[in-house]
């Protein structure tokens, strides 16, 4: 009996990887193996970097709200623990996008919390 390789799907198999390796440099977007590795590499990359985004982007927060909040006298801690006390329900996101787009809003925080 012959025997049976399925290479409708090993195709498509490869094509996947090839298709994802796309725009890669050298032999890491055309030679299936070399493709293979590099797009595993990269998969990894952008898993643990999606968690690393969050990371950094809440510091970048912490670090405009402490500028903006300096401004005003007061440090980042002690103006997110009255902000805290004072049950304002603004995150850190929104308070350093008022920091930086809308200072006007954010010394309206501040006079509230002083």
């Amino acid at each position: 009996m012959p025997r049976s390789v399925n290479s409708v799907a090993s195709r498509k198999r490869r094509k996947k990887i090839l298709k994802a390796a796309k725009g890669y440099f050298g032999r890491r977007k055309n030679v299936y193996t070399v493709a293979k590795n590099a797009v595993e590499k990269g998969m990894l990359y952008a898993y643990r970097d999606r968690k690393s985004n969050k990371r950094n982007f809440r510091s970048l927060w912490i670090v405009r709200i402490n500028a903006a909040a300096r401004l005003h006298g007061m440090s980042y801690s002690q103006f997110m623990g009255k902000v805290k006390a004072n049950q304002i329900e603004l995150n850190r996101k929104v308070l350093a996008d008022l920091a930086v787009n809308n200072p006007e809003a954010f010394k309206a925080v501040v006079e509230k919390i002083k």
